[in-house]
């Protein structure tokens, strides 16, 4: 008999093509399943597996009131801020995630934001979309040049070192805030500051790829944003929890900063629509690794995981061990 497996949203093609040859798996028929009804589903199939994303809250409540059956529960994202951990520790219960097959897709969508914003992409598309009709002279909705800018960068961690490499080939100067210093052959030459307020004050553009949680929340705020040189450009394709959103929009109201390329925001999807009211905004609903190619490996990447575990192996990339 195939594996029982739920999965609590839908998957792409190839991987769907996958589930269903390797797993016996009642689909979701396309709509995201909620912790009650993942719960039903993983009771009642007896399911000794369980794929979900980060739409799904898997908190110690859903995971104390899981069955012994479940064997392992694999999220199709490298964020694992919607699963308590610790809760899935003390119930003896693998977790996994799909690090690594994301970064060069997320890091081609910081590349995006940082391009977009510094040249203005939401206000010429819309001037396209009205229909144009009149030349704009040489002082006219001018952007900035990317080329050459220092770009300040929290977290260089897998995602932060590719786009250090993109911004390279830009002319840009990289600069970096960190935990901890890196050795020389990962920061390539840039600057490390142990300090964020200290980079700050240097940043023409500012990129967040630092992890969400509790340390890290508001990271971004009023006192932040002012060290920020009138002018800079702030883009977030990491966490919105990152971000005092009130201050952001302060920020770009005020002209102290140029723009703002935004994918990730404080309450998704009902984000802030003030944002979307700013022209010097470029907006992107969460769309960091949606390409065919990313989302297909992630799903691959999970039940790989879910495979070694139900086989007896240890998962492949564990939450803890």
């Amino acid at each position: 008999m195939k594996p029982r497996l739920i999965v609590s949203r839908q998957m792409p093609a190839p991987v769907a093509e996958r589930i269903r040859a390797e797993f016996d798996c009642p689909w979701p028929e396309g709509r995201d399943m909620t912790p009650d009804e993942v719960l039903h589903q993983v009771t009642t199939t007896q399911a000794e597996a369980l794929l979900l994303t980060s739409h799904l809250k898997f908190d110690a409540g859903l995971i104390g009131r899981l069955p012994a059956h479940l064997r392992i529960a694999a999220t199709c994202s490298v964020g694992f801020e919607h699963i308590d951990v610790a809760a899935a520790r003390a119930r003896a219960l693998p977790v996994t995630n799909t690090p690594d097959v994301l970064t060069d897709c997320t890091a081609d969508l910081t590349m995006l934001l940082i391009l977009a914003a510094c040249r203005r992409a939401h206000e010429y598309d819309a001037i396209m979309r009205a229909g144009w009709r009149r030349g704009y002279g040489l002082g006219e909705m001018l952007g900035l040049r990317v080329s050459g800018k220092r770009l300040g960068i929290v977290g260089l961690g897998r995602i932060g070192q590719a786009v250090a490499r993109r911004a390279r080939g830009f002319g840009m100067t990289v600069l970096y805030s960190n935990p901890r210093r890196l050795p020389a052959e990962i920061e390539q030459g840039a600057t490390f500051f142990a300090d964020l307020r200290e980079m700050l004050p240097h940043c023409d553009i500012l990129s967040l790829h630092a992890r969400g949680g509790p340390t890290t929340a508001g990271l971004m705020n009023a006192e932040t944003f002012a060290l920020l040189p009138k002018g800079a450009v702030f883009v977030n394709a990491s966490r919105g929890g990152l971000v005092d959103e009130e201050a952001l929009i302060a920020a770009l109201t005020s002209g102290h900063l140029f723009a703002a390329g935004l994918d990730v925001f404080h309450n998704e999807p009902a984000f802030d629509r003030r944002l979307a009211e700013l022209p010097n905004t470029f907006l992107i609903p969460h769309m960091g690794s949606a390409t065919i190619e990313t989302r297909t490996a992630m799903g691959m990447r999970a039940l790989d995981n879910i495979a070694a575990v139900l086989s007896g192996r240890p998962p492949i990339d564990p939450l803890w061990n």
